[in-house]
């Protein structure tokens, strides 16, 4: 695959390769490494439905759909349920789910939790994981729409839950970033240390955001693509925004100043500006805990997920 904004290099390169081995030029790209790709004057649609498909064919492509990935209720942890007899086959499960989130931020922080068990999984965890099928079940063809007319500017969501992991008793840190209303990254993770407040945790999760927001500008600089706007970056907690802005809070956040300068310093050259936003609006909350499906598909119509294969949606 050749990405270029220069067509007369790019026919150049395709000379050379020819001249070199042998190839076949296919034209557009439309299916690369289980990725579909369409195009049209609006945008570029990107979904793995095929690569669904496949995944359903073990004894799902006849089930009920579940609507949301996993049960809100469920606190998964390591010693719950039975030792499941064939751990291979749960591994591989979760192995192919994590490639299909590529173009599925709504699953991220489900598989990211059952990827903490493949060492020892249980029949509990494998419900959970056929769970996510059934919910996958239900919108095969949803993927990524990176809109042609969106401005050029770096949005980022990041948000934390304190004390999620019942087993350590760290956090789980999610954020998403956009390039205009594009999606274009996006991470569910648990933190390395436990935090000893719901502020330190979600402080955590700015200053992981901040260094994608950082990466996200370097990478834009070498492809060109000139941001004329400082990078936005919203959170939910008030007291985390706090100390990003009020230098007098970190005597009282030593174990914590690494991250306060992380956020601190971009605030300080203007890349970075900081927004308080209401819970409920807080994007990066679909990738930090399970949701009841009104707050789960409210959020995810925010995102920049759409379903070509629907009636009511074209490209």
């Amino acid at each position: 695959m050749i990405a270029s904004n220069n067509d007369a290099v790019v026919e150049d390169l395709k000379t050379l390769l020819k001249s070199e081995f042998k190839i076949k030029d296919l034209g557009p790209a439309r299916f690369f490494l289980e990725l579909e790709i369409a195009r049209s004057s609006k945008g570029i649609f990107v979904c793995q439905r095929k690569y669904a498909m496949n995944l359903l064919e073990a004894g799902f492509l006849g089930c009920k759909p579940s609507n949301v990935p996993m049960d809100p209720n469920l606190h998964l942890t390591k010693d719950m349920g039975t030792r499941w007899t064939n751990p291979k086959s749960y591994r591989e499960l979760i192995g192919r789910m994590f490639y299909l989130t590529i173009t599925r931020p709504d699953i991220t922080f489900v598989v990211h939790q059952l990827s903490q068990f493949i060492s020892a999984p249980t029949d509990i965890h494998l419900q959970a994981a056929h769970k996510v099928l059934r919910y996958i079940k239900g919108n095969t063809c949803q993927g990524l729409m990176y809109a042609a007319d969106t401005k050029l500017c770096i949005n980022a969501f990041a948000d934390a839950d304190w004390g999620a992991c019942r087993d350590t008793r760290r956090s789980v840190s999610g954020f998403c970033s956009y390039l205009g209303h594009s999606l274009i990254s996006w991470r569910s993770k648990k933190q390395h240390v436990a935090s000893r407040s719901n502020i330190e945790s979600e402080y955590r999760s700015m200053a992981q955001a901040t260094c994608e927001i950082i990466w996200i500008q370097q990478l834009l600089k070498d492809l060109h693509v000139k941001v004329t706007f400082p990078a936005k970056l919203f959170c939910d907690n008030k007291s985390a925004l706090h100390i990003a802005m009020n230098p007098v809070f970190h005597e009282r956040t030593k174990h914590i100043e690494i991250d306060c300068h992380t956020v601190r310093d971009q605030l300080k050259a203007g890349t970075l500006k900081t927004f308080h936003v209401h819970s409920e609006n807080q994007h990066a909350d679909i990738l930090t805990k399970p949701l009841q499906p009104g707050p789960f598909y409210h959020l995810l119509q925010r995102l920049s997920l759409s379903n070509l294969y629907l009636p009511n949606q074209t490209l």
